[in-house]
């Protein structure tokens, strides 16, 4: 197994369970880092970067957003949204799988993405139906937030994990460095002189 491979399929994975918090968010911003090259998707999955895909996720990611804030709306979409993050999960997951056999590729599509994005999309149903139950849906808003927080910022994590593991290897490199130095240089001075 390649590193090309675990990145790919860690990156399916996060972004297909950010769908569990929402459907459409995750999918939009693989689009628009495919779109600028950041990702790549595998061979049949090259709408995901096409400027008619973009402005569809963006449009229905807006009305996902916005529907979430309307008090009896928002427990229909989880009804809604339980099959479509899946759906959506295995899409994410699937489309950057470098896989060639077309049923193994699929079914780990579908267990890895759908079935993480399922048991979050489960949770926060639950968490909503909580908050539903105990403040009369007074505290779903509060609740949107987060989900739509959560979405945005684990989906870019998730996405610019490579780069910012890089970044933090670099500092801990040069900090090491400059450390070695830095004894190095007191050892120097210490030394007696002969």
């Amino acid at each position: 197994m390649s590193i090309a491979w675990i990145m790919s399929a860690c990156l399916g994975v996060g972004l297909a369970a950010c769908c569990g918090f929402r459907v459409f968010v995750p999918l939009l911003l693989a689009s628009i880092a495919a779109r600028l090259g950041y990702i790549s998707p595998m061979a049949g999955f090259e709408w995901l970067s096409q400027t008619t895909t973009l402005f569809g996720l963006a449009v229905a990611t807006v009305f996902e957003l916005g529907a979430y804030y309307i008090p009896w709306l928002d427990n229909i979409l989880d009804t809604i949204a339980t099959p479509a993050s899946i759906i959506a999960g295995t899409l994410l997951s699937t489309s950057l799988l470098p896989i060639d056999n077309p049923v193994f590729h699929w079914g780990l599509g579908l267990l890895m993405g759908g079935g993480s994005a399922g048991i979050i999309q489960a949770g926060t149903s639950l968490l909503r139906l909580g908050s539903t139950a105990t403040t009369g849906g007074l505290a779903n808003p509060v609740v949107a937030t987060g989900e739509n927080v959560a979405s945005f910022s684990l989906s870019l994590l998730t996405i610019f994990l490579p780069l910012v593991a890089f970044v933090v290897l670099i500092v801990v490199l040069l900090f090491f460095m400059a450390r070695l130095a830095a004894r190095r240089r007191v050892w120097f001075t210490r030394r007696p002189q002969p």
